[in-house]
């Protein structure tokens, strides 16, 4: 431990805030307090960005009708994924993809528009504005995590139809829709791993050392 270190207590319940995080898809309906939300998305404003460009924006959907023409575009990709997915496809269907008409809070997290501008960290990098959102994404879901809420990570969306839907602006790009709310419990292992889609890879498979598959850690070459 370092003098700069957190206490062992706070150390233990930022690591079990990582460990326990989940990608949820079950949700209780109920209201997510307002406080809360905004003690969570000033979380996620905390996050580090590549030249402090700070490139998100979180759009709160409180409409109803809305939220149902967001979930009706889900399903259309959902679909469509499934078409794609070959042998996999019987696999697929069994997967609750969203909780979208069930959770208490839904954000869709946007890359804003005029990020060419921002050349800082980004000139041959540019997809860093990417990896900024997501790290403010992480904070809110770790965050959420400490707070008893879960959260899912949506993906199946056409983000041009959306980005129509919600007026963003031409060159901003909605990239996750995030459900939010309060749930029975958390599931015991990443869902996807309890349902045999994917296991989470060793460690020593994926730390190298100077060179590509070198591995740091463990024995074998």
């Amino acid at each position: 431990m370092t003098d700069q270190a957190f206490s062992p207590e706070e150390t233990a319940a930022v690591y079990r805030a990582i460990y326990e995080r989940r990608d949820m898809r079950h949700f209780r309906p109920d209201p997510v307090d307002p406080t809360m939300l905004r003690r969570l998305l000033t979380a996620a404003h905390q996050a580090p960005s590549v030249g402090f460009m700070q490139p998100w924006r979180f759009i709160r959907i409180t409409d109803r009708s809305l939220r149902e023409r967001i979930h009706a575009l889900v399903e259309t990709e959902r679909r469509r994924t499934a078409e794609a997915l070959g042998d996999r496809v019987d696999e697929f269907w069994k997967l609750k993809i969203e909780g979208i008409l069930e959770c208490g809070e839904l954000l869709v997290a946007v890359l804003v528009d005029g990020r060419d501008r921002h050349v800082f960290g980004r000139r041959t990098l540019p997809e860093m504005d990417l990896a900024s959102l997501a790290c403010a994404i992480q904070n809110l879901w770790l965050a959420a995590r400490a707070e008893g809420l879960g959260m899912g990570w949506v993906s199946f969306f056409d983000p041009v139809e959306l980005a129509g839907m919600l007026e963003i602006p031409p060159g901003g790009k909605p990239v996750a829709l995030l459900c939010l709310g309060h749930v029975e419990s958390f599931y015991p292992r990443p869902m996807l791993e309890s349902a045999g889609w994917e296991q989470r890879h060793d460690l020593e498979d994926m730390v190298f050392e100077n060179r590509w598959n070198r591995r740091a850690f463990g024995t074998g070459e």
